[in-house]
């Protein structure tokens, strides 16, 4: 084999060994964005260029938890005390779209004050790391769990209770903590009713399991929308996206598309503006 062979078969295998191995993750600084998604396998933050929110004004029937959450992390990004939050309760009804939209609105308000960073349920056990680091930093940072629960062979709600509220440090001042879910304790009933069959003191099991939940200082509830409100839904973005549909056309259509899903919900509102725009041929941006 001559130099040239085998300078060839060497760039070959290099290329082969690249495409095998991962690039290494950048870490974004916090002032890079003002939305992050947390990497645990790599220790590092990924800047998000654009959240993908809908404006605040218009997330309807949910107009009381809209006024706590806001004035809750209103306050954190004045450096005033604050609580985590559990946003609970009916799927669909703009749980994580509310923490978004209210997020955008505090820093629209105070530029740049606050920084959304999601973590995955998968990756809570790396919590501690992440607020290691977050600890030295100077800006705010409200840390978002979409679609937070645990099940009966998961131990890692316990770790999570530490984190939040426990351990010599604490919590860190610059640091809030914001949770989805469709359970109130963030787990099954039967999981609580299994484990207090078999405890010789079934109320310490029950404390054990809600305490987790009580470590959000504001519980949040989320409920089922009736039709006046799911109209209002579609009628809110409709007119912010400027249909050309009469009023009677568009509440006809929107009753049909929820009579067809069976369900009424802001997912169910948000899907069928998505199919009504197609049809009309508008882009929704």
């Amino acid at each position: 084999m001559n130099d040239s062979e085998s300078q060839s078969l060497l760039a070959r295998i290099a290329h082969a060994l690249e495409r095998m191995a991962p690039p290494v993750a950048e870490d974004a600084p916090l002032d890079a964005a003002d939305g992050f998604v947390w990497h645990a396998e790599s220790g590092t933050l990924q800047a998000v260029p654009a959240i993908q929110r809908v404006p605040l004004g218009l997330l309807k029937g949910v107009d009381l938890v809209k006024d706590q959450l806001y004035g809750n992390t209103e306050r954190f990004a004045r450096g005033l005390p604050a609580n985590n939050a559990l946003l609970w309760g009916a799927r669909g009804m703009g749980k994580s779209s509310l923490v978004k939209a209210v997020h955008a609105e505090v820093n629209a308000q105070n530029p740049g004050s606050l920084a959304l960073i999601e973590i995955h349920r998968e990756e809570i056990a790396s919590l501690p790391r992440l607020l290691t680091r977050l600890r030295a930093a100077k800006r705010r940072c409200i840390l978002l769990c979409d679609d937070l629960s645990f099940e009966s062979d998961d131990a890692t709600f316990k770790s999570l209770k530490a984190v939040l509220e426990g351990g010599l440090e604490g919590r860190p001042e610059n640091v809030l903590f914001y949770a989805t879910s469709n359970r109130r304790h963030l787990m099954p009933r039967d999981m609580m009713e299994n484990e207090r069959s078999t405890a010789i003191n079934p109320a310490e099991v029950i404390e054990e399991k809600v305490s987790l939940s009580d470590r959000f200082g504001l519980w949040l509830g989320f409920h089922g929308c009736d039709q006046p409100t799911f109209l209002a839904m579609i009628e809110a973005y409709a007119a912010h996206y400027d249909f050309d549909i009469a009023p009677a056309d568009l509440r006809a259509q929107a009753i049909e598309w929820q009579t067809g899903r069976g369900a009424r919900s802001g997912r169910v509102a948000w899907q069928f503006i998505q199919d009504l725009a197609g049809r009309l041929g508008r882009t929704l941006d």
